[in-house]
């Protein structure tokens, strides 16, 4: 899709909102980048005009050497010292705009991520969405460049003013030759700019599986697979293939583009030599002085390289500001699952529990229902397990209740009242829950044990004692600094831990706070039996007056809860406790059977 110059004027209108964030970041910088930038757009005419005065003057004294050089002195000191200022200025302009930017960058990234951590969960799994935060991303870097590039137009265009004016002045004729031989080359620019800017955008999701083989083929993730499974010459293929496609696609562009505007380039080059020799003339009829023709000259060249670099920076303006449309659009991206004006007080304690009222999902885009029907109650302190095959809707039932996703129908009542009522950051709160796909963060083990609930970060006390619980302690006691070892590969001094030592220690997230209900999806499959047994013996125990939610493939923990629901394709089964479904001989006795002869 290309842009017309009315998408590029439309575009501009980001600007203002742009401008804005620039301002914010720090106001003292923006007012000194726009002081020094019209001093920087002023003095090169000042350096031109004095350059005329000091040639005339030289020629003048060559004629009659009777004449004081003082005048002459004074106008190359002028000129020095303009040239002194021109130089300091473009460092001092350098070094602000460096600061801005930075400053710039550091503050979009961190409004990224604070509205992408009020947005849902089901938004991140939607790959439109992710090429949305993908494009919002790349303009958090990108806006430093644009910043340069709007305040330098304006910059320009105070400098093109002013050389204008001195054309006109002369003949105003000069201004209509130039400008009619160098709009093939301006339109050029706008063109390929242009079909530029679709390119790139064609690309985003080739570039973003560039990105991902490179991750998957070099991280510690997945380094084990891909070298038992040989994936390496896979993953390498893949991405030559990809990023070949690309580079022959820029390519063919850069080609096509540098052919076609080298060929209108030379209408322009043709007007600059029909005014420079109608100045000449004027300067060989007597007309005009040599200092002058130099004026002239001067003033045409710079006013070319200043057009010709205006045309180009407008639309890389232009294109910064459509990309910004990108980096606004995303935070127009508004979370579904949202809180009331007034939340009713979350309960505590709780005091009827939790109840499921033919309660059905779906993700967006897809026609089959992850759960459906779903009708329990799960009461207070009561332990609950929650068995099914993969894909059963295990795991979304328990994202359901802590309120990651909402019902697509039916509802969830806490105490009667619909769970929507509720402030979600009390709800989550009031859990403690540990993923089967937990995060094993690149941080220090108390980091990584606090982030359960990070407001503790500091209570070295707290930390321990969720350690011991999840038996996470001896694990991190052993360590060369304790709680203070950084844990994972990825920087200097990390150490690794096995799959069963980092499931521990993750598990003492969910002991981190006093929640009135603790979930557990599947924390334990990198341990073995009797590890698993005592974390659940463990979890059992200090869960005795909470609500419990467990889910795990081995009947031997499971058989610890007071009842048991079995999920098939998202709907529930069965119901009831160990002794009850065995006795039903159902689907979940015929799974105990079958888990249970595997051990003999």
């Amino acid at each position: 899709m290309g842009l017309t110059i009315r998408d590029r004027l439309v575009a501009y209108r980001n600007l203002p909102k742009f401008f804005s964030l620039v301002w914010k970041v720090s106001p003292r910088l923006t007012l000194c980048n726009i002081v020094i930038r019209i001093l920087q757009a002023i003095i090169p005419l000042g350096l031109l005009s004095v350059g005329k005065y000091i040639i005339d003057e030289a020629i003048a004294i060559t004629h009659n050497r009777a004449l004081s050089y003082d005048y002459l002195w004074k106008l190359i000191a002028i000129e020095f010292i303009l040239i002194l200022v021109l130089i300091i200025l473009g460092k001092v302009t350098s070094l602000i705009d460096e600061l801005l930017g930075e400053r710039l960058t550091n503050d979009t990234t961190n409004m990224i991520m604070e509205h992408a951590a009020k947005l849902d969960l089901v938004q991140f799994e939607n790959s439109q969405f992710y090429d949305k935060l993908e494009r919002a991303r790349q303009q958090t870097t990108g806006r430093a460049i644009l910043l340069t590039h709007v305040f330098s137009q304006v910059q320009d265009m105070i400098t093109i003013t002013s050389y204008v004016v001195v054309l006109v002045a002369f003949n105003p004729w000069i201004i209509v030759i130039l400008l009619s031989v160098t709009l093939p080359s301006l339109l050029g620019e706008f063109y390929f700019n242009n079909k530029n800017y679709s390119l790139i955008r064609s690309q985003t999701q080739a570039r973003r599986e560039l990105d991902y083989l490179s991750l998957v083929a070099s991280s510690d993730v997945a380094a084990k697979e891909v070298r038992l499974f040989d994936l390496s010459g896979f993953f390498i293929n893949r991405f030559k293939k990809i990023s070949h496609n690309l580079y022959d696609a820029k390519r063919k562009f850069g080609v096509k583009r540098l052919i076609i505007s080298s060929l209108i380039s030379i209408p322009g080059v043709v007007g600059f030599y029909i005014v420079f020799f109608y100045i000449v003339q004027r300067v060989l009829q007597g007309s005009l002085t040599i200092g002058g023709l130099t004026l002239l000259l001067g003033t045409i060249r710079q006013l070319g390289g200043l057009v010709q670099n205006s045309a180009k920076r407008f639309n890389a303006v232009a294109q910064g500001a459509i990309y910004l449309t990108d980096f606004f659009d995303f935070f127009r991206i508004m979370p579904t699952i949202t809180i009331p004006n007034s939340p009713r007080p979350f309960p505590d304690p709780i005091v009827s529990g939790f109840t499921f009222e033919n309660v059905g999902f779906k993700y967006t885009n897809s026609d089959k229902w992850a759960n459906r029907h779903l009708n329990f109650t799960l009461r207070p302190g009561e332990k609950l397990a929650l068995v099914g095959e993969n894909g059963a809707g295990k795991t979304t039932l328990v994202k359901l209740l802590v309120r990651l996703y909402d019902p697509t129908e039916g509802r969830i009542t806490l105490d009667g009242y619909d769970l929507k009522e509720y402030n979600i950051e009390d709800i989550r709160t009031q859990m403690g829950i540990i993923f089967q796909d937990f995060i094993k963060y690149q941080m220090p083990a108390s980091v990584n044990i606090a982030v359960g609930d990070i407001a503790g970060i500091d209570q070295e006390d707290l930390i321990i004692s969720a350690a011991k619980q999840s038996l996470a302690h001896p694990i991190v006691d052993r360590l060369p600094k304790k709680y203070q070892q950084m844990l994972g590969t990825h920087f200097e001094t990390g150490v690794e831990l096995s799959g069963g030592e980092w499931q521990k220690v993750a598990l003492a997230r969910a002991y981190m706070r006093n929640a009135q209900i603790v979930i557990l999806d599947e924390p334990t499959a990198a341990l073995d039996a009797r590890s698993e047994y005592e974390v659940f013996k463990r979890f059992s125990d200090i869960t005795e007056k909470k609500t419990a939610v467990l889910i795990s493939h081995r009947f031997s923990t499971v058989r610890m809860a007071d009842r048991i629901i079995v999920l098939d394709k998202g709907e529930i089964l069965e119901i009831g406790s160990h002794e009850e479904l065995l006795q039903k001989g159902d689907r979940y006795a015929e799974l105990f059977e079958l888990q249970a002869a595997g051990y003999k």
